[in-house]
């Protein structure tokens, strides 16, 4: 895969898989892009037309034959059965009659027109469009051939209802089994909700398919999920995130991009799993330096990447060197430290950047003008930042920091409140807010998720520890990942950590069998729990409440 980093730099970013040799061009009207053309995605299909995606390529002799590929199977599913390729809509937002389905499936600008509501949402990797609220319509297994599909009952709205314990579905263990001790470090779903993108220990990023029985209430019978893609880095990665953009029904907008330890910064085809494009940045020496957060800007025209008091943004339709660099100190004056995380304003033109000096900062997306640093209240380096929906309020969370603090930006340095979570290790510990941004959630290292109900802090101003409104143990290990579906009451946890051994476990060692190692250890830290799993936080069906006690065994063992 490496092969083809260097090919797709001069030309910017092609189509799906252009940096592959000619006969590896995808079939069926996906030509090449003339060169100079960029990463931005073409116009999206129109309605009825069936765009390619991931299907085996076809050699020359096969094209001329008139061949044509067969869709790629996944758990004995085809893509298209799988989700990735659903050409229905996403259900209507929270309000809008059903009868807005039809009229909202030729993309943001039909939908706009026809009346039907779109909402921008920040989900912590770049904001993107998301035309759902809290609330919404479940789409059923079956789906008639123009993609529309019907909800369970008419009328019926399914938002995170966390009364209860969300209820566990499904999970991947198996896949990180084979490495030792290579437990993940985070799980995003794609903004268009057909996929799960995760990280782990191995240097692989794996993106997983949606189920396809999760649309139905047959949960008694989902297999263990199983990655579709497979892309390996050459060394550890240090942040990930999808083009915000991306819609599984163009397939030039399903990309990703990765930063490693020695590389550059490398754009994943989220298809085939194969490098697009690379965007190399070079430090004062001309030295080839690797990024150490990224994030594109909610539009997906730029890439912005974290480095030493440095923050570098690249232009996402010209791959290659050229960046605009923006220091954020000068004359000794500003936000110092390695840039650890990004977050953009849905609102507003203004981004946050959090540094491992334990401090954040709020800049214009125009120039990189400073606006404000926030006061230094945390206990270690930033490792998220996420932005509230309506961009009044900004979350911070640290390293080996027990706090996620919520600062009003109306207020420059005013916290608003603050929330309690169990965070030991400098592992990054991933939060995640809903679409309304009433609920937030975060793992910690015991592997308790915690949820806050964000509207029951005090409207009189004074800062306060807000308690937790339910807490369920997710994992036997550090729950390093969560994340919300776009539009459905699911979430994605993912678990592990590095352990190191204590001196009861050495060989040899005379403690190991006596009171003192009895006192190092405990069962809980002697437990691996390396696994993504998915969790529904919505109203259960019939046939759910059924096999709930099965799924809750489950997690128990």
């Amino acid at each position: 895969m490496s092969d083809s980093v260097g090919s797709s730099e001069s030309g910017g970013v092609a189509g799906v898989g252009q940096d592959a040799e000619a006969d590896n061009e995808p079939p069926q009207q996906m030509p090449a892009l003339p060169e100079g053309d960029s990463l931005e995605p073409r116009e999206t299909p129109e309605e009825g037309a069936c765009p390619s995606a991931k299907r085996p390529r076809l050699s020359e002799e096969e094209q001329d034959l008139g061949l044509t590929a067969e869709p790629l199977e996944t758990h004995g599913e085809t893509v298209a059965q799988a989700g990735l390729l659903q050409e229905d809509p996403a259900p209507p937002a929270q309000g809008v009659p059903l009868q807005c389905e039809e009229r909202c499936q030729g993309g943001e600008e039909e939908a706009v027109s026809a009346g039907c509501e779109v909402e921008c949402h920040q989900n912590g990797d770049g904001g993107h469009d998301a035309p759902l609220e809290e609330g919404e319509t479940k789409p059923d297994e079956e789906q008639t051939t123009n993609g529309s599909a019907d909800s369970p009952s008419e009328g019926q709205h399914l938002g995170l209802d966390f009364t209860q314990n969300p209820q566990m579905l499904t999970g991947s263990w198996t896949e990180y089994s084979n490495f030792p001790e290579n437990y993940l470090k985070g799980c995003k779903w794609a903004p268009d909700g057909s996929c799960i993108l995760t990280n782990s220990a191995d240097n692989v990023l794996r993106v997983y398919n949606l189920p396809p029985e999760i649309y139905s209430y047959n949960w008694d019978l989902l297999p263990e999920m199983s990655p579709v893609l497979r892309m390996a880095e050459g060394d550890t990665i240090y942040d990930y995130c999808w083009y915000p953009k991306m819609s599984s029904l163009d397939p030039d907008s399903c990309f990703l991009a990765s930063s490693s330890r020695d590389n550059p910064v490398h754009v994943w085809d989220a298809f085939y799993g194969e490098v697009r494009a690379s965007f190399r940045p070079y430090n004062h020496l001309d030295e080839l330096t690797a990024a150490h957060s990224l994030c594109f800007s909610p539009d997906g025209s730029q890439l912005y990447c974290g480095f030493d008091k440095t923050v570098r943004v690249f232009y996402t339709e010209r791959p290659g060197r050229d960046c605009e660099e923006r220091p954020t100190i000068v004359k000794k004056q500003g936000q110092s430290g390695i840039i650890s995380c990004f977050a953009f304003s849905p609102c507003l033109s203004v981004y946050a950047c959090g540094s491992y000096s334990r401090s954040a900062g709020l800049y214009s997306c125009q120039d990189g003008t400073p606006l404000a640093l926030l006061p230094t209240r945390h206990h270690g380096g930033l490792t998220h930042l996420l932005f509230s929906p309506d961009g009044n309020y900004l979350y911070t969370g640290g390293r080996k920091d027990p706090e996620i603090l919520c600062w009003d930006l109306r207020e420059p340095g005013k916290v608003v409140f603050s929330l309690k979570r169990n965070v030991a290790t400098n592992q990054r510990i991933y939060f995640d807010l809903d679409m309304s941004g009433r609920y937030l959630l975060s793992g910690d290292t015991e592997g308790v998720v915690s949820i806050w109900d964000t509207q029951t802090a005090p409207s009189d101003g004074s800062e306060e520890l807000l308690q937790p409104q339910l807490q369920f143990q997710a994992h036997w290990d550090c729950t390093n990942g969560i994340s919300i579906h776009p539009f459905m009451p699911l979430l994605a946890s993912s678990s592990g950590q590095r352990q190191f051994l204590w001196p009861g476990d050495s060989e040899g060692d005379s403690a190991s069998e006596g009171e003192a190692g009895e006192a190092v250890m405990s069962p809980r830290e002697t437990r691996h729990d390396n696994a993504l799993t998915l969790w529904w936080a919505g109203p259960l069906g019939p046939a759910a409440e059924d096999g709930q006690q099965q799924n809750t065994a489950a997690v128990e063992a």
